[in-house]
């Protein structure tokens, strides 16, 4: 009879149970990466951020049809790729950001291409958090930006830590980084998240990075990035991570290596690594990654997980999946930005008569005749005898053709000052020591024009200025750009040597220039 009267109260009060229940709930996270100013669809009418809200909204209506939790996430890098982007700091990219209902992103290394003033402008413009827990103000080693944001979706509490990687203190331009110094992730991650769960309760904890993801942690060069994490961290700490910075699709195939046969509309399958589900989707919003997951008791379970293309084509100009139609409001909100960008970038500024190549598999490799007339605008700007520039400088190729200012611009998004240094020879030597070492497949990797030498096993020899051997009692005069005399790439710093004279020039300026007085540029004669 108590037992009875027991049930009946309760299930009138509704207010206890007989034996503690573990409710079933549903989780959606929606991510892309590596924005770069894709705000709009490109010339072929790929990507872009009306079509990939209409998708997301979908997708939301999906989730929600189903029980779903939803998060949308971004890794970062919001900044620099498109002109029309580039000369409006990104505006319409975060606002459109905005509008699409994002909870989060990482800031990227791409985020300090611009003074810091710049960056705070961009977290007025976005409505939802800017993270990384490892960037640090270097006297008090505080926080420099909000370092995780705690997210109430359905019932869920959804901690969100961010990250960026450490090679931004060498890859971004030295001279917008003031005091801040980037620590390495695993520990921060690992102290953030412990300091989550001890102050809030939390059903899932995702790491949103800009570190990379390197198969099997062969990070090369580069600083380590999620795989890595994932491993070093302890069991636990992290349910996934949600990255970019390689500008990847990570997709793994069933024996654990990189699936080499994924294409736009084919599956894929997340790296998992220490019980961390890794996952990236590629760049320039071409995907929108959808992973859904079952939690349960504390375990969660990946359902389904697919990178799901926005109006991407084949080779035979068809789109590989059912074409997106672009949402009219986003499309309302970015055509101004759009209309505005394309008025400063229209018209020829000169004429080039074959193809130079600025692809990252060539500038980053070898020599580049893009690089030779990049080089020789910048020497002919300040009189120099001979230039180096870093080949990640070099961000894209030119057509054979008219050459308009929007096309000097995706070469060059970065507004670098171009500098002069005037050395004597032994210290150019010794300059010349180090930057002639670094390696390909590094954006580090010395792009020059004027100077000849011989580097071999770590051995520098032969040096020659324009067909001369290097007097080490003469002087010479370097064209350089300001980031990598500022040690950007990880350049010896040279900005407070003697014989340093910066400019107020870009090298977007140069080459436009150059280009009006020189052209027809002839490509075999670079």
């Amino acid at each position: 009879m108590r037992i009875l009267l027991f049930v009946l109260l309760c299930t009138l009060l509704s207010s206890c149970q007989l034996t503690p229940s573990h409710s079933t709930q549903y989780l959606t996270v929606l991510h892309t990466n590596d924005n770069h100013g894709r705000f709009w669809h490109n010339e072929k009418g790929e990507y872009g951020m009306a079509a990939r809200k209409t998708l997301i909204d979908q997708l939301r209506n999906q989730a929600a049809q189903k029980g779903h939790a939803v998060v949308l996430l971004s890794g970062g890098d919001i900044n620099t790729g498109i002109p029309e982007s580039d000369l409006q700091f990104a505006e319409p990219d975060f606002k459109g950001m905005s509008l699409l209902g994002y909870d989060a992103m990482a800031i990227g290394n791409h985020e300090f291409d611009n003074p810091l003033h710049v960056l705070e402008k961009q977290q007025q413009w976005a409505n939802f958090p800017l993270l990384s827990a490892n960037i640090l103000h270097t006297d008090d080693k505080s926080h420099a930006y909000q370092p995780y944001a705690l997210i109430n979706k359905q019932g869920l509490t959804i901690a969100v830590v961010g990250l960026t990687t450490p090679d931004t203190a060498k890859i971004a331009n030295p001279e917008y980084l003031g005091d801040l110094v980037f620590v390495e992730p695993a520990e921060i991650v690992e102290s953030t998240v412990a300091s989550i769960k001890a102050s809030h309760h939390v059903d899932v904890v995702i790491a949103v990075t800009h570190m990379g993801h390197y198969h099997d942690a062969n990070s090369g060069i580069n600083a380590p990035g999620d795989v890595t994490l994932a491993r070093s961290i302890a069991p636990n700490t992290l349910d996934m991570i949600i990255g970019g910075h390689s500008q990847e699709p990570v997709c793994i195939d069933s024996q654990g290596n990189p699936d080499t046969q994924f294409a736009p509309g084919k599956a894929c399958a997340p790296d998992k690594q220490n019980g961390v589900w890794i996952m990236q989707a590629h760049e320039w919003g071409k995907y929108v990654g959808k992973a859904e997951f079952k939690i349960e008791n504390g375990v969660k379970t990946l359902i389904s997980y697919e990178l799901i293309p926005v109006n991407l084509k084949n080779n035979n100009d068809e789109y590989v999946s059912e074409y997106i139609e672009p949402d009219a409001q986003m499309k309302a909100l970015l055509q101004p930005y759009q209309t505005y960008g394309e008025k400063k970038l229209k018209g020829s500024v000169g004429f080039v008569d074959g193809y130079l190549d600025g692809k990252r598999n060539t500038v980053r490799f070898k020599q580049s005749k893009l690089a030779s007339l990049i080089i020789k605008a910048q020497m002919s700007a300040v009189g120099a005898d001979f230039g180096v520039i870093s080949g990640g400088g070099i961000r894209h190729s030119i057509e054979a053709g008219d050459v308009s200012y929007k096309d000097i611009l995706k070469v060059h998004p970065f507004k670098n000052r171009i500098t002069l240094m005037q050395w004597q020879g032994d210290k150019l030597y010794e300059y010349l020591e180090t930057v002639t070492g670094f390696p390909a497949d590094s954006g580090a990797y010395l792009q020059y024009y004027g100077l000849s030498f011989n580097y071999v096993d770590g051995k520098l020899s032969n040096v020659m200025i324009n067909g001369q051997p290097l007097d080490f009692n003469a002087n010479y005069k370097m064209s350089i750009n300001s980031y990598n005399a500022s040690g950007g790439d990880g350049y010896p710093s040279i900005v407070n040597m003697a014989g340093y004279k910066p400019t107020n020039m870009t090298d977007a300026q140069v080459l436009k220039q150059y280009l009006q007085t020189h052209s027809p540029i002839k490509v075999n004669l670079l």
